[in-house]
């Protein structure tokens, strides 16, 4: 392998591919789709938070869940009770005002 440049002839052929390679906006796309970030993009996150819509059940669901782990914290006083019922309280919380706010038009 050659350290110096590339022949003219050579140079301007590879210069015409990476042209063509620019102007391809398909694999410019899927290009930028494969890359890999060790962190989530916060906009990302937040844009999926925010258009998230709830089912009726899962939020009736969730709410028995959390009232029956909230009742066994109370009468057992166990920790991992209490912080079960601490993992899935706001969520709860988030499912019901996502639902509320469907129904209210906001």
């Amino acid at each position: 392998m050659s350290i110096g440049r590339l022949p003219e002839n050579e140079q301007r052929i590879l210069d015409e591919m990476e042209r063509a390679l620019r102007r391809d906006r398909r694999l410019d796309r899927r290009l930028r789709t494969l890359r890999l970030s060790r962190r989530p993009d916060p906009a990302r996150l937040l844009a999926r938070l925010g258009s998230y819509r709830p089912r009726v059940w899962t939020v009736a669901v969730l709410l028995a869940v959390s009232a029956g782990l909230m009742v066994a914290g109370i009468v057992t006083s166990e920790p991992g009770v209490i912080w079960a019922f601490a993992v899935i309280w706001p969520p709860t919380l988030f499912a019901l005002f996502r639902l509320m706010c469907r129904w209210c038009g906001g």
